[in-house]
C-alpha cells in the first residue's frame, strides 16, 4: 500500500486516518472493490465488501452511473424518481433471476460422478450454493 508499517498497523486497527486514497490503495493491494468497501458503511453490510471483491459490483455500478451522467449531463435531473425506482427494481429482479436460475448442470454432474471416485474433491466454486 506504500505506507510505513506503523501507519498500516493503525489503518488495519481502524485507528488511523481514513481517506479514499488509503481505501483505494488497500483495494489495489487486496484486489478488492474500493467502492464496495465504502458502500458497506452506509449500507450497514460489511459483508458487501467481501461479496463484491471478485466481481467489482460497486465499481461497475458507479462506472455505469458515471456513463449515464456523461450521456445525459444536465438532462439527468429530468429522470423522475418513479422511473429510477422502476429501472433499479427491474435490474435487481433480473440479476436475482439470473443467479438463481443459473445452469447447475456442472454442479450436478460433478457431484454424481465424483461420488464414484475415491478421494475426489468437488472444486469450491462448484459446491452447492456457490455461484
Amino acid at each position: 500500500m506504500g505506507l510505513p508499517i506503523r501507519t498500516y498497523e493503525h489503518f488495519e486497527a481502524g485507528s488511523g486516518r481514513v481517506s479514499y486514497e488509503r481505501i483505494a490503495s488497500f483495494a489495489r493491494a487486496t484486489n478488492s472493490d474500493p467502492l464496495a468497501i465504502l458502500a458497506s458503511v452506509p449500507l450497514r453490510s460489511p459483508e458487501l465488501a467481501v461479496r463484491c471483491a471478485d466481481n467489482k459490483l460497486m465499481t461497475i455500478a458507479m462506472a455505469s452511473l458515471r456513463d449515464l451522467e456523461l450521456q445525459l449531463e444536465d438532462e439527468l435531473e429530468m429522470l423522475e424518481a418513479r422511473t429510477l425506482i422502476g429501472a433499479f427494481d427491474r435490474l435487481v429482479r433480473d440479476l436475482v433471476t439470473h443467479v438463481r436460475s443459473r445452469d447447475v448442470f456442472a454442479e450436478t454432474w460433478l457431484q454424481e460422478k465424483a461420488a464414484r471416485v475415491d478421494g475426489a474433491l468437488i472444486p469450491e466454486r462448484l459446491k452447492p450454493g456457490k455461484v
